[in-house]
């Protein structure tokens, strides 16, 4: 029962930083867009590149930050790889894969008559 509880916590945990890791990543393509598009808008409307720079510059300050975290995600993510082979029942823990932390996984569904 105690394992069963162990391996559904870590479970839990695994999911979180995988799902914590996506999200920062989804988020660093939207800063990305969100520029592309800040600067698109400037050019459109024929003002000088000063205009809007602050914001840009924030902007790109929050990028940063964002860049930032997926780094101290990462380092985290690399910290509980570690820290399992310190738990009973979660070292020998094996998904079949070359990797330490198996991929993101898309359902592969069809109907079946």
């Amino acid at each position: 029962m105690r394992k069963t509880m162990i391996e559904k916590s870590a479970f839990e945990v695994a999911t979180q930083v995988r799902a914590v890791e996506d999200s920062i990543e989804t988020a660093l393509v939207e800063i990305a867009e969100l520029q592309s598009r800040m600067i698109r808008a400037r050019a459109t409307a024929g003002v000088g590149i000063g205009t809007g720079h602050e914001a840009l510059e924030q902007v790109a300050n929050a990028l940063h930050g964002l860049v930032t975290a997926r780094g101290g995600m990462a380092t985290a993510h690399a910290r509980l790889v570690e820290a399992r082979q310190k738990v009973p029942g979660l070292r020998t823990v094996s998904f079949g894969d070359a990797g330490e932390c198996p991929d993101a996984q898309v359902a592969q569904l069809r109907v079946v008559g």
